[in-house]
């Protein structure tokens, strides 16, 4: 049954789904989206949006299942508005007013142009309405690796509705999200965790496991979980405001201003695994240069690097992932990707 839904999906959605979409979706962290700017994008013919993947240059790839992958994914979160900003509240509401929903779908045309093929996000409110839009109304071709934020429990009914939602809507690739994660690992509930990989892979889409914490990645390789991809933190403490030793702690979201609490017990280990690893937080949410943060991860092993971008970093951020991917020595571990 999952294979059919896979198979008509598109179809099925270009015909029935673009009002509606996303309308089912909850989320605190991008609630804001829901109530904002629906108009399109002003330009010629002022409802069409001009996409020209592509255009402005490219980007290295790799491959993850059947996708292709650019080595840079555009971060979904500036565009949920949650930055990460610590305790400067006026800046939630800064990038709320800047990325309307006619603002990201321009951003999402430029990245596209410059190479960046793949959006990583989650199913916060009015997400989906967009991703649509931009896709069936405007032909854009961003792929969608996205972690669904239903609760998981036993039944796992409020999980498998989501996923197969967000399947029928046209998703490319679902994640197990971090902080879900995190706290199965936590609680020892890796059954569980394996339950919710497995039934992703029902609906015949690549599935993966997100986490900040290192005991998740632990865990999966240890007990077979078996995802075809990970999404996993990494970042250096070179910058002002990463935590001080007395500060470290086993759960990272104690600590404001850091998300990767050993990066070098990070590195260590995934060196030694094979599955494609797509590193996030790699700039420590903005505290971090563009440039030391994508050296440094993609240095230490990572196959792919998540970078939240406005509309107006994104050339200079292609062009820095280029350079420093031409230039890369010595990396810590092989491509898995």
């Amino acid at each position: 049954m999952a294979g059919n839904r896979r198979i008509d999906r598109r179809d099925f959605l270009h015909t029935s789904l673009l009002s509606a979409a996303g309308g089912a979706l909850s989320g605190s962290a991008g609630a804001s989206l829901a109530a904002n700017d629906t108009a399109d994008p002003p330009g010629p013919g002022s409802s069409d949006l001009t996409i020209r993947p592509n255009a402005q240059g490219t980007l290295p790839a790799g491959t993850i299942g059947k996708l292709q992958i650019s080595r840079i994914l555009l971060g979904g979160n500036l565009l949920t508005h949650f930055t990460h900003s610590r305790d400067l509240r006026y800046v939630y509401t800064l990038a709320a007013h800047y990325n309307t929903v006619a603002k990201i779908l321009e951003t999402m045309a430029l990245a596209e142009s410059y190479g960046v093929n793949t959006l990583v996000i989650h199913t916060a409110a009015g997400v989906m309405e967009f991703l649509t839009r931009y896709r069936y109304r405007h032909g854009g071709k961003m792929q969608w690796i996205i972690c669904p934020t239903a609760e998981l429990d036993d039944s796992l009914d409020a999980y498998r509705g989501q996923v197969q939602q967000i399947v029928q809507q046209g998703v490319d690739a679902i994640y197990l999200w971090g902080v879900r994660s995190d706290q199965l690992v936590a609680r020892g509930q890796i059954d569980l965790m394996r339950r919710a990989v497995d039934l992703v892979r029902d609906f015949e889409v690549p599935t993966g496991v997100g986490a900040h914490d290192l005991r998740v990645v632990e865990a999966c390789e240890k007990n077979k979980v078996e995802p075809d991809f990970y999404i996993k933190t990494l970042h250096h403490h070179r910058y002002p405001s990463a935590p001080r030793p007395d500060q470290i702690r086993q759960v990272t979201s104690e600590v404001p201003g850091y998300w990767c609490r050993n990066p070098e017990e990070v590195m260590a280990f995934m060196k030694d695994v094979a599955r494609p690893w797509i590193a996030f937080k790699v700039m420590a949410a903005g505290a971090i240069p563009p440039r030391d943060g994508f050296q440094y991860a993609f240095q230490s092993g990572a196959d792919h690097i998540i970078a939240g971008m406005f509309d107006f970093e994104i050339a200079e951020d292609a062009r820095i992932a280029n350079e420093v991917l031409d230039k890369l020595e010595g990396r810590r571990r092989p491509w898995r990707s």
